[in-house]
């Protein structure tokens, strides 16, 4: 990928990002859509297809909000056409945000790393 191509899909990706958060918030009725945040969205090279990672507070919450996301996905596209000036709109495709999970999973790793050299400072 060129940094043509490269600077493009972020700036597409970023565009993407405020306006679904915006459709999201302001748009959509779903009573299985919870509160979600639109955390990263990432472009494929052809701008073809754009992959949504969403988090919630509430983890019980983030399955049926994604089946609710899902099931908007034509209405979302239709409206970022109308939004964005763009030639085609990506494809959606909604995926749950792990990266809160792995940062607090590692975070918890690393203290537990800290109390055993505490613990048994010989050994380090």
């Amino acid at each position: 990928m060129s940094l043509r191509q490269y600077e493009r899909a972020q700036r597409v990706a970023s565009q993407l990002k405020r306006e679904l958060s915006d459709l999201i918030r302001f748009e959509l009725k779903d009573p299985r859509l919870g509160w979600v945040t639109v955390d990263d969205v990432e472009v494929s090279r052809d701008l073809a297809v754009a992959k949504v990672y969403v988090s919630s507070l509430k983890e019980d919450e983030l399955e049926a909000s994604l089946e609710a996301l899902k099931s908007a996905a034509p209405f979302m596209r239709r409206e970022l056409g109308k939004r964005l000036r763009l030639r085609i709109v990506p494809e959606l495709r909604f995926y749950k945000d792990t990266a809160i999970e792995t940062g607090l999973r590692v975070t918890k790793l690393l203290d537990q790393i800290a109390k055993h050299e505490r613990e048994h400072p010989d050994e380090s």
